[in-house]
């Protein structure tokens, strides 16, 4: 815990040497509190003494989760500066405001629930929140701070309906970064729906506001009906279906048709077929879906029937970072908005097929389970399996994340132009290799984990290949000489990959797509 929390120190150092300002001096503030605050949690979740029930054989992960949404939006806020796009600039400053306050909410929601009330992190608690409130006040507009109270209202709310519901499935920094980020997406939703300007905004991003929103409520409506029904009966299957349809064509399609001002449908078919390279792209990624469920399979039939505990190892789970590198490498060189769509169409099947399995829908949900079992480990401790979902969230973050906007050529300078490929190389190529070479030839740990020297530095050295690729390969990308700062940026996310206990799927991108943006 004490060399993670010293790595994201280093990262938010590094990140505030180069872009200083008011914010900073919360974002060090909120870094200070919250390594104090995860020491509190961390008892709590030994103790069992938490109200809900996070997931175990981990640490609460408080630093590093609460680090990741200022910093981004410290980093946006400075590249949209810099482009002179102040709308985005204050929406970057609006992100940034409401990681803090969010952080800062589940800080003051553990010291609460700590007996006795540790006094020393009640006082730093309460330094960083003047800060964080003061900074507030003489940076947001009014209605800026009201769009910040209402993503903190819709977390609150999220967290004690989805804590409640799904034990065991995240620890409290995981809690903060997917119900934050799910809690942000669904006010984005609402304020853009209220404000509708025919022609303004991107299709693209509303395809992925309404696409989460609506994976989200589907699971909420159907997890409140199957306290009732048996989900597990060919009745409840068909309604579940039916009612599948009802919503989407009743509620989201329509949702969609509002933002973006024609058929969704039609919207969508047309964007897929557009051009001949999108129509190669999306079969060679058809063939690459049909090995990715060959593998499934194949695992599947070497399991005999003496070995029904057998699990996957951690090489035969690796096969699919694989082909997902393989999935998101073309689609960042030829043509990254069919990317950023096809990520969320899969994104919203993976979910679905998660309900189907989680609520045993028939006729597949059954066979699912069967097959999925396979593939569990430590971290899929609740009644969801994640890691999967978690796999294609990362990859694909920095797709969607990217400040388009803030980039007229498509691209950043310096550094910055590697940001779309955040997830390639620090989970496709670096945590793949890490795990690996670690299994297989590592000899040498790092202190206090299972992670191997000879991983890790394998790690960083197939990303520095990756990088050089992407040069040969991506005309669009070019460095201007920023080699030392790619260096650092993916040596840091290396070692923060080999002292984390959260879910690096998810962490390790991001952070690394904040690295390569400041």
């Amino acid at each position: 815990v004490l060399v993670e929390s010293l790595l994201v120190f280093t990262i938010v150092l590094s990140v505030h040497a180069v872009v200083w300002d008011r914010f900073s001096w919360c974002t060090v503030a909120l870094a200070v509190q919250a390594f104090y605050v995860q020491f509190k949690w961390d008892r709590l979740l030994q103790l069992g003494e938490t109200v809900f029930q996070f997931r175990g054989a981990a640490n609460s992960g408080l630093l590093p989760a609460s680090m990741v949404i200022p910093l981004l939006g410290v980093v946006m806020k400075e590249r949209c500066r810099a482009a002179g796009i102040v709308y985005f600039e204050r929406f970057g400053i609006v992100v940034a405001s409401t990681g803090m306050l969010l952080a800062l909410f589940l800080s003051v929601l553990a010291v609460g629930i700590t007996k006795p009330v540790p006094t020393n992190t009640c006082i730093l608690t309460g330094i960083a929140g003047s800060i964080i409130i003061y900074t507030m006040k003489h940076s947001l507009t009014v209605s800026e701070v009201i769009e910040v109270l209402e993503v903190l209202l819709i977390f609150v709310y999220l967290s004690m309906i989805l804590l409640y519901l799904l034990p065991r499935c995240f620890t409290p920094g995981e809690a903060l970064l997917v119900l934050g980020g799910v809690s942000f997406v669904l006010n984005q939703l609402i304020k853009r729906s209220l404000n509708v300007i025919e022609g303004r905004g991107d299709p693209i991003d509303f395809f992925l506001l309404v696409a989460v929103v609506g994976v989200v409520l589907l699971g909420l409506f159907f997890t409140v009906l199957f306290i009732f029904l048996d989900s597990g009966t060919w009745i409840s299957s068909m309604f579940f279906h039916m009612m599948t349809a009802v919503l989407g064509l009743g509620v989201i399609m329509p949702w969609l048709y509002r933002l973006i001002q024609r058929n969704p449908l039609f919207w969508l078919l047309q964007f897929l077929f557009q051009t001949q390279t999108r129509l190669y792209l999306l079969v060679y990624w058809t063939f690459l879906a049909a090995s990715a469920c060959g593998v499934v399979f194949y695992q599947n039939a070497k399991r005999s029937s003496e070995s029904k505990k057998h699990q996957a190892s951690t090489i035969t789970r690796k096969y699919f970072h694989f082909i997902v590198v393989a999935t998101y490498v073309p689609g960042l060189i030829y043509d990254r908005q069919l990317l950023y769509v096809a990520a969320v169409l899969c994104l919203a099947v993976f979910i679905f097929l998660e309900y189907i399995r989680y609520f045993r829908i028939k006729p597949f949900g059954q066979t699912l389970r069967h097959l999925l079992s396979l593939f569990l480990d430590e971290r899929d401790s609740g009644p969801l399996i994640l890691t999967h979902i978690y796999l294609l969230i990362g990859m694909s973050l920095p797709v969607w994340l990217f400040p388009r906007s803030c980039a007229p050529k498509g691209t950043l300078p310096g550094a910055g132009a590697l940001v779309p490929y955040s997830g390639v190389l620090a989970v496709g190529v670096g945590d793949t290799i890490a795990s690996v070479f670690g299994s297989t030839v590592g000899e040498i740990k790092w202190p206090g984990t299972k992670k191997t020297f000879e991983g890790t530095m394998t790690a960083i050295f197939a990303q520095i290949i990756a990088v050089a690729l992407i040069l040969i390969f991506d005309s669009s990308v070019n460095l201007n000489s920023s080699y030392a700062w790619i260096l650092a940026s993916v040596s840091l996310v290396s070692l923060l990959e080999a002292y984390t206990t959260q879910i690096d799927n998810l962490l390790l991108p991001l952070y690394l797509q904040i690295m390569l943006m400041a």
